[in-house]
């Protein structure tokens, strides 16, 4: 198969989460159609084109998927055409996941061939495993073989997706060297052609690694030379945050069958809350801040689309009505406290001593129904 070809989209009717080459296949099909500059080797879509798919383009009707600036997806599409790793991260649920995602399928139009890492990851999920079976009765062959992503990669020209590296062990991790810098994968149990793969034009690594996990498998000096680092910040803007909760939670609740979007009020209540606990600081309401205790837990963009969608279940498959402040209330107390009693006594105290003070009938709806806390 060609690199710049793209597989048939199967149906996205039964699929709880398309991967984003299927999810968004009129869209790359539109770019393809307009695109008349010039292609890195291997790739798809040009490195304008590819931007345009992340960050949108309104004259081809094209969505924007993330909120990044625009200098930060320049850098990364320019350091995988020089043929360069690219290594993505930031704290937990910063899309980081999703943006290497979205790279993938603009740059070979498959997003698929993706390693989890993690204590038990090994390096034939990573590079190719064998049929037991064929190897007995035939020997190793390449009929034996049973390739990983990693090799589907280097073969066929794609993009190869490594998420959470620093989870999988350092040995582990470093049989990437030879791949990054050689771009040869040795294959010892066959002869002849089959001994030594190649790299095709289009290959590359995307890893992620989350900033909270430091220290748990730290990567070598040797693998980190061979990648470009780019940081993934939280979105700074609360009107761009607001409308990314409301654009993500719409299409989940769509997918859920559920014909009505979350309340504005709700969805600021929502991502005030998020912001106010992930910063540490509240408004005063006299035009300072108020400092808080930060909490351990995860107060992420992605955290906040998750649970703007479990309100909007909540709400209607319980009740039939459109999501409420109260909700809000019994929906998010998953997501902050999970099981630490810490987090628990700050979240009351943030109802207690920030909640209290703010204006209006959905702040107010929302500090009443502060005994649905856990």
């Amino acid at each position: 198969m060609a690199p710049s070809s793209v597989p048939p989209a199967p149906t996205t009717a039964a699929m709880q989460r398309p991967p984003a080459e299927v999810l968004h296949a009129d869209e790359l099909a539109r770019l393809r159609q307009h695109d008349r500059d010039a292609r890195p080797p291997g790739w798809a879509l040009s490195l304008r084109a590819a931007r345009a798919f992340i960050l949108g383009d309104p004259a081809l009707g094209i969505q924007a998927k993330v909120v990044a600036p625009v200098a930060s997806i320049e850098r990364m599409l320019v350091t995988l055409a020089t043929g360069r790793g690219l290594m993505l991260v930031g704290e937990p649920g910063t899309a980081k996941s999703l943006l290497s995602e979205l790279l993938a399928s603009a740059i070979c139009g498959v997003s698929t061939l993706t390693i989890q890492g993690g204590a038990s990851t090994t390096e034939d999920q990573i590079k190719y495993g064998w049929n037991y079976a064929l190897l007995i009765n035939e020997g190793p062959s390449p009929r034996a073989m049973v390739p990983a992503p990693l090799y589907q990669g280097m073969r066929d020209g794609r993009i190869v997706r490594f998420e959470e590296i620093t989870r999988a062990p350092q040995e582990v991790q470093d049989c990437l060297l030879g791949m990054l810098s050689d771009r040869v994968m040795a294959v010892p149990e066959l002869e002849g052609e089959h001994a030594m793969l190649y790299a095709r034009e289009g290959f590359n690594i995307i890893a992620t690694a989350n900033t909270r996990d430091r220290g748990v498998n730290e990567m070598s000096a040797a693998l980190k030379r061979r990648f470009d680092f780019e940081t993934v910040a939280a979105i700074l803007d609360f009107d761009l945050e607001l409308q990314l909760v409301q654009q993500a939670s719409a299409r989940l609740l769509e997918r859920s069958g559920i014909p009505a979007t979350l309340p504005v009020p709700v969805l600021e209540l929502l991502v005030t809350t998020f912001r106010d606990l992930r910063s540490g600081n509240a408004p005063d309401g006299q035009g300072g801040d108020t400092p808080m205790d930060r909490l351990s837990a995860v107060m992420s963009t992605a955290e906040a689309v998750n649970v703007a969608h479990a309100v909007g279940v909540r709400a209607w498959f319980l009740e039939q009505r459109e999501g409420a402040p109260a909700d809000l209330v019994d929906c998010i107390a998953g997501t902050v406290v999970k099981d630490s009693a810490e987090d628990r006594a700050k979240l009351r105290r943030y109802f207690e001593h920030t909640v209290a003070r703010r204006q209006g009938p959905s702040w107010r709806a929302y500090y009443e129904a502060r005994h649905r806390l856990p």
